[in-house]
């Protein structure tokens, strides 16, 4: 990683990139990739909501380089915006390649998540 290149937020999920999540060239699925990040969305959103989300939407997200198996993959977030009933996240995905002792952003996105109450009805986020 080098200094002009640092992740936005804070960690907020870590998790290895195994074989099962590959194709056969090595590569994992974006699909995987994206839900690490909706995970960490979900965790870093019910934390603010103080209790149950869901996520609502994911834009802008694309990928900008390959995660292989073997790298650590590492999901960082940021609250961009709090609604009423919505908590907006920047999250950015970070492959830490082990074997080249360095760390590459691979993709962001931005995830909206909504808060509910008991019966699946969105509820109001607290204040702070």
């Amino acid at each position: 990683m080098t200094d002009a290149a640092k992740p936005r937020g804070e960690l907020t999920l870590r998790t290895l990139a195994m074989p099962g999540d590959a194709n056969p060239a090595g590569d994992i699925f974006g699909g995987w990739v994206m839900a690490q990040m909706d995970l960490a969305s979900g965790i870093r959103a019910a934390e603010r909501a103080k209790g149950r989300v869901v996520t609502a939407a994911v834009k802008e997200m694309a990928f900008e380089l390959p995660v292989k198996i073997g790298d650590t993959l590492s999901v960082y977030t940021d609250i961009d915006r709090v609604g009423r009933t919505s908590i907006t996240l920047c999250v950015e995905a970070w492959a830490h390649r082990a074997r080249y002792a360095k760390m590459e952003k691979v993709t962001a996105g931005t995830f909206i998540m909504v808060a509910l109450d008991e019966e699946g009805k969105p509820k109001q986020v607290p204040e702070g």
